[in-house]
């Protein structure tokens, strides 16, 4: 491993996250003056939201926020993009951070046009993350379709194959580099956001309700995938098991949320979800019934409230007041069947279905992953900000359960904060 010393940037602000939020810290920054440092560990930024079908208010697809987005990234000459990269210290006082970044190998250079030529060559397949493992892809890769930076990836286990030499000898640009090895980058800023986000809480440990038991039971984040164009059934939602078109589907809301044995809290998300969701299969089968068990419907705002009583016109979307006890897979048809007690009626209701959707919690990513600076946390994982110390401050999903509307503004503020600290120099 290298070590490269980047020359001391004087009123730097460093972004952990190219999620919405990381990207709405760093234009906010950048774009009054400040230099910005982006720091993801994927091999692309737009983090959750690039994985949605639609996102509120509007119901708008990924590519109508963030292409707008990369294009001011990619027009602003402060902004300093770290991909495949990790923050692996963060030492200091406000105003004076000392910063190491790992920067893993992509194995392809800047030469890549993305044609796609090593992508065809490539024999090997992976799971693609990206879809939640529901589909595969080939181990040299663009992430998806919109995927900033628009360069291709390789999987490092095919390095020293057969596949690697057939990768390399299809690129016409020398854009592949398998002599490409881990370095590490010496930055000084003055201020740290972190954007890390979250992760969809891991349904496999919510034991009454089947996921991974159960082909035809899958997770909210999954849904939005299966409905995406780009997602692996091209926008058509279908059971897993069989890619039938289902005719009944329920959602399980609060699946890991409000729970003293998984997260204790409520995910914000997790009910809107569920509606906005309710409508893309409303989209594609106007005669489907959709059941949606829950504790209480949140719908922050006047804005969602309209849309929740829009859905509850739907004469095929019937709302069930009770919480889910178990699931069970009827033998041979690979059909649900949900068990609840109705929380209004007393009566215990079982309802058999063709899939079902797992309202899964929002957990902060922190919570998971260690984070190498002095912060400070709720018991949850989420990063407490001390706006009297200063200098480090958390941003969106980091901080608090939100939407992206939220994140937004969230991340606006601390862009603000960080240049605050600057300034107090």
């Amino acid at each position: 491993m290298t070590t490269d010393n980047a020359a001391p940037a004087s009123g730097s602000i460093l972004v952990v996250g190219g999620g919405i939020s990381g990207l709405t810290a760093t234009l906010e920054a950048a774009e009054v003056g400040y230099e910005v440092f982006l720091v993801e560990k994927n091999p692309y930024l737009g983090g959750r939201v690039s994985q949605l079908n639609q996102y509120f208010p509007k119901l708008c697809p990924p590519s109508c926020g963030l292409e707008i987005n990369f294009k001011r990234i990619k027009d602003n000459p402060r902004v300093k993009i770290f991909t495949l990269a990790e923050v692996e210290k963060v030492s200091g006082t406000p105003g004076n951070y000392d910063v190491t970044i790992k920067l893993n190998p992509r194995y392809v250079n800047e030469n890549c046009t993305a044609c796609g030529a090593c992508a065809e060559a490539c024999q090997t397949e992976i799971a693609n993350e990206f879809n939640f493992g529901m589909d595969k892809i080939k181990a040299a890769y663009l992430p998806h379709n919109m995927a900033f930076p628009a360069r291709y990836t390789i999987s490092p286990q095919i390095k020293g194959t057969d596949d690697a030499k057939k990768c390399q000898e299809a690129c016409k640009y020398n854009a592949i580099d398998f002599d490409m090895e881990p370095k590490t980058l010496a930055l000084k800023v003055g201020s740290v956001i972190w954007a890390t986000g979250w992760e969809p809480y891991d349904a496999t440990r919510i034991d009454n309700l089947g996921f991974g038991q159960y082909q035809n039971i899958i997770t909210n984040m999954m849904m939005e995938r299966l409905a995406a164009p780009n997602g692996p059934t091209k926008g058509k939602i279908l059971r897993p098991s069989d890619n039938k078109e289902p005719e009944s589907i329920a959602f399980v809301q609060c699946a890991g949320s409000r729970d003293e044995n998984h997260l204790p809290y409520c995910s914000y998300i997790c009910c809107m979800a569920s509606l906005k969701q309710a409508t893309y299969i409303r989209e594609r089968y106007p005669e489907a019934k959709i059941y949606i068990f829950y504790i209480d419907l949140r719908t922050p705002g006047n804005r969602y409230e309209k849309f929740y009583k829009k859905i509850k016109e739907d004469k095929n979307i019937f709302l069930i007041k009770g919480k889910v006890a178990e699931v069970n897979e009827v033998a041979g048809s690979g059909n649900i069947t949900v068990i609840a007690e109705n929380a209004v009626t007393g009566e215990k209701v079982k309802q058999t279905v063709d899939m079902v959707v797992l309202a899964t919690g929002m957990q902060p990513t922190a919570a998971n992953t260690k984070l190498p600076a002095d912060l400070k946390f709720t018991e949850d994982g989420f990063i407490l900000n001390d706006f009297s110390k200063g200098g480090m401050f958390a941003a969106g999903c980091a901080n608090k359960p939100a939407d992206v509307v939220s994140s937004n503004q969230n991340a606006t503020g601390m862009a603000l904060k960080a240049i605050q600290t600057l300034v107090k120099r």
